[in-house]
């Protein structure tokens, strides 16, 4: 049998927190995935059948028990998690309780999962009421997104417009738009409540001054999502070095066509 170290979960997110650190937009211990792994994935793993240790949590998920995330651990760089997984990721499932997890697979030197791991079962509660494919969600730092929420109205509907109207493609990753909150203390209850709740009606969520939660039913979707976000962020900073002044762009009835050929729905009240 295969140990869960050799899985492709572990590969994806080996891949991917190593990919967001060599973007930038992982700092430090800046940023934290989870992956909802199902069960009859892990039948065949000969390492994952005992629970290490129990570990609590700060919330009450007792309509997630039984569920087996792959979650990065708290404190921990990113840059390094490509290298030693074993020690810097964890396999937990989510105990009867609710209020505690039961560490399967890795965490080998007494770590526990991220401080903000109870906003991320908060968005998989809320996305998985919505999509039930919904597996993934992803936090990070991505540089020039952040630093629009320094010079940009905190608005949802300008800031979807923008972000837009900065390249084709965006609209048809995004057509819901991008959810934003007030600044918040991370970390926190408050700003978990408040992300999901954005979450019922937006892919992704921006935390101002400090960076966005994306999700996905796969690591490439809530990836992607992110980096299309930060793309249309960058073509943004580029046009404002460049002065700011534009001579064309993309057009609210250019979107609509958009949104016609591709087969994705905007949300309305964010075009004119």
């Amino acid at each position: 049998m295969t140990k869960f170290i050799d899985s492709p979960f572990v590969e994806e997110v080996k891949k991917i927190t190593f990919r967001l650190y060599d973007h930038g937009w992982d700092e430090r211990n800046g940023g934290n995935v989870s992956y909802r792994i199902l069960e009859e994935e892990l039948a065949n793993f000969s390492d994952i059948n005992e629970v290490k240790r129990n570990i609590p949590i700060d919330f009450d998920g007792k309509d997630l028990s039984g569920m087996y995330f792959l979650v990065t651990a708290t404190g921990r760089y990113f840059k390094n998690i490509i290298d030693f997984p074993e020690r810097d990721l964890g396999l937990v499932r989510i105990a009867d309780d609710g209020k505690s997890v039961d560490l399967m697979w890795g965490y080998n030197d007494g770590a526990s999962p991220t401080s903000e791991f109870p906003t991320h079962l908060m968005g998989h509660q809320a996305k998985l009421k919505q999509k039930p494919s919904q597996r993934v969600v992803m936090h990070c730092h991505p540089t020039n997104l952040i630093a629009m929420t320094f010079t940009q109205k905190l608005s949802e509907r300008e800031f979807s417009r923008i972000l837009w109207k900065m390249q084709t493609e965006s609209l048809v990753v995004f057509p819901e738009g991008i959810g934003i909150i007030p600044w918040m203390v991370p970390g926190t209850i408050d700003i978990g409540e408040a992300t999901s709740a954005k979450l019922k009606d937006f892919p992704a969520v921006i935390w101002p001054q400090h960076g966005i939660f994306g999700t996905g039913s796969t690591i490439d979707e809530a990836y992607g999502l992110i980096e299309t976000i930060e793309k249309a962020a960058q073509i943004w900073t580029i046009v404002q070095a460049q002065g700011g002044v534009i001579q064309q762009e993309i057009t609210d009835q250019d979107l609509k066509d958009l949104a016609k050929v591709f087969g994705v729905s905007p949300r309305l009240e964010f075009l004119e």
